[in-house]
């Protein structure tokens, strides 16, 4: 007779299994192997309230070895977090709670959508971040609001993705001692053993980036695992990562073969499977032993939450203010942007500037009236203009500091970012060069894909870089984001349409905003409005009748109208439209962008420093678009227009030949 322990561990496995036979797909692999520490946490350590899904100072675990979702669900089911016998039996299909990757906003109590490896470590970085700044933030002595941890399962092939090291080498510099990572050791991926790609010892490369490196020898020692964890938390300055040695598929004919990692195992051995483990609860079964288990557990789990509300009573009662501003900031869709329709937060700037410096002052006014923004750049702020001014930087020794430095990490950037905001408490936001979106574009598209109003500030956002030649001169990059579903690409042509943006990224509730900025100066326009957040407007209406439309975004819209100008005759009617934001003018009404685009106008130009396949959609076949469809050349900037025919002078003969033509 197996201790209620042991069948709890089991009964992980058994619906693990059972759930990919009915599939017939998925990974049976690591929920073999990783039943136990999954267990060892969420039995003991994982504190958090059945009843109340978003409690603020509950613990958060994200399993970031994705592919291992099964063991995910079937622990949900076993604590009761929404999921039944049946969403487990629909495991991989179509509309079900149960998809192949857990995805966040689709299956509840999923913390982040996990699945493209190393991006739930890196992400669980921005977790335990935005722990320590609402920590710093609203604790006070004898009153600790929050005071939680962030835990990972990961496995090798996390480890081996390059955004985990960067991730890892920022946690151990800024001291996530609440950050605690269950490394699940099998040696094993698709391709074979580890070995053939994968050798460094894991142990020294953690302890050389600041971890406090624990070793747990047998995986399937529940209580070992528990131990270890105790420790893990008992060290409050370094994060952890605990190295559990486990047999991939652990019980099954095929344990330890690569061949276990990603099929199902069949009717066969699964039922092997599960004599080997002496388990004989029906499929899709939790014995009413594990049922009156849990419930012990959880009745345990409720005295804490329980202790938490008294104390969260006592704040309220001691210190009202703070409470009220944390309930204000923590749940950033309910937060009050009126300061937003102010005439003074949309004052343009007074002079011509790069749209990365209108953006800076434009920050400063969104951060003083936000209160809650967390973000940084990747080691460029003082080029991006990303700062905010008096925020103090968040550090080791400035846990309040709003302004975060990255270090030279866009891709782990990105995903930190993500886990800021996925915690609560804050809007985030990170910074780079619009070249290096490359790197971030991984989990742009995972914030786009949970629906995350995070914001990236993008600059240096065509040849206009100059001297920096081809290499950080942005081409393609404008599609690529714009190409990637649920987001708002937004490019300003002057500070008005840089308000835009920023009211534009501040008010989505679940799109994520790249504002897309320039090195060089900008001219103020004449006609700039607010129906930049339309993404699309007429700037300039034409003075005969409509014959063309020249259409541009960011640096090039004054191009447009001087090209405009030099066209337009008194029986010739020029028509400029200044278009920041695609997304934005595809989501008005079919009334509205037939005002401002008519379908019977099929002469259109379209104007932008980049590659032109996004612009088809709005020129046809019988328009034409203006830009760069090669890589830039180094040189100063104004020859480099020049070079590409991107000057006044340029864009007008360009227009006027194509005219010619029709």
């Amino acid at each position: 007779m197996q201790n209620k322990k042991q069948l709890a561990v089991n009964t992980l496995r058994a619906l693990s299994i059972d759930q990919i036979d009915e599939a017939n797909s998925g990974h049976p692999g690591l929920p073999l192997g990783a039943a136990p520490m999954a267990w060892a946490l969420w039995s003991e350590a994982l504190q958090f309230e059945r009843t109340d899904r978003n409690w603020p100072n509950r613990d958060r675990f994200i399993l970031s070895a994705g592919h291992g979702s099964a063991l995910l669900y079937s622990l949900f089911h076993v604590f009761g977090l929404g999921l039944e016998a049946e969403d487990l039996k629909n495991f991989r299909q179509l509309n079900s709670k149960t998809p192949g990757h857990p995805e966040y906003g689709h299956t509840d109590w999923v913390e982040t959508t996990t699945g493209p490896l190393g991006a739930g470590i890196s992400t669980a970085v921005g977790f335990a971040m935005a722990e320590t700044r609402l920590a710093a933030l609203y604790n006070e002595e004898g009153m600790e609001l929050i005071d939680h941890h962030t835990y990972v399962l990961c496995g090798d092939g996390d480890l081996m993705e390059g955004i985990s090291n960067e991730a890892s080498s920022i946690a151990g510099t800024l001291e996530l001692g609440k950050l605690i990572v269950l490394y699940d050791s099998n040696n094993i991926t698709i391709e074979g053993d580890t070995s053939l790609s994968f050798k460094e010892s894991i142990a020294d490369r953690y302890r050389a980036l600041g971890w406090q490196v624990l070793t747990v020898e047998d995986g399937t020692d529940v209580d070992a695992i528990s131990k270890a964890i105790e420790e893990a938390k008992a060290e409050t300055t370094k994060p952890t990562i605990i190295e559990i040695k486990t047999v991939i598929g652990f019980g099954s004919p095929l344990a330890g073969d690569a061949g276990v990692h990603g099929a199902p195992l069949g009717e066969e051995k699964n039922l092997a499977t599960k004599e080997a483990l002496g388990y004989d609860v029906a499929p899709f079964t939790v014995s009413d032993e594990v049922k009156e288990y849990v419930e012990e557990l959880l009745a345990e789990k409720k005295k804490n939450y329980d202790a938490w509300k008294e104390l969260e009573g006592r704040y309220k009662e001691t210190y009202p203010e703070k409470y009220n501003d944390f309930l204000a900031h923590y749940d950033t869709k309910a937060q009050d942007l009126s300061f937003m329709d102010e005439e003074s937060f949309w004052k343009p700037v007074e002079k011509d500037m790069a749209t990365r410096a209108s953006s800076h002052e434009i920050l400063q006014r969104v951060a003083e009236g936000m209160g809650n923004l967390f973000g940084g750049s990747a080691d460029l702020a003082p080029s991006n203009k990303s700062d905010m001014k008096g925020a103090g930087q968040y550090s080791v020794n400035n846990r309040e500091g709003g302004n975060i430095n990255f270090g030279v990490r866009e891709h782990a950037m990105a995903a930190i970012v993500n886990g800021i905001y996925l915690h609560g408490g804050f809007r985030s936001y990170g910074a780079t060069f619009l070249v290096f979106s490359d790197y971030m574009k991984p989990q742009i598209r995972l914030a786009a894909l949970m629906g995350l109003p995070v914001s990236y500030i993008l600059t240096h956002d065509s040849i206009g870089v100059g001297e920096d030649g081809p290499t950080h001169q942005p081409i393609e990059h404008l599609t690529m984001l714009r190409s990637i579903p649920n987001t708002i690409t937004f490019r300003p042509a002057d500070s008005t349409e840089v308000v835009a943006a920023w009211y534009t990224a501040m008010h989505s509730e679940e799109k994520p905003v790249s504002l897309i900025l320039t090195r060089q100066s900008v001219l103020e326009l004449e006609g700039s409005s607010k129906d930049a957040l339309k993404g699309g407007y007429i700037l300039k209406k034409e003075t005969a009748k409509l014959d063309l439309i020249l259409m541009a975004s960011g640096s090039e819209v004054h191009l447009a109208l001087e090209a405009a100008e030099a066209i337009e005759t008194e029986s010739f009617g020029v028509r400029v439209v200044s278009m920041p934001s695609q997304e934005l003018f595809e989501s008005q009404s079919d009334d509205y962008k037939e005002e401002v685009l008519p379908r019977e106008v099929s002469k259109r130009v379209a104007v932008e420093a980049g590659a032109t396949m996004s612009w088809y959609r709005y020129v046809g076949l019988d328009g034409m678009a203006l830009g760069i469809d090669t890589f830039g050349a180094s040189g100063n900037a104004k020859d480099v227009f020049e070079t590409f025919g991107l000057t006044t002078e340029g864009v007008t003969a360009s227009v006027k030949e194509y005219l010619n033509r029709r």
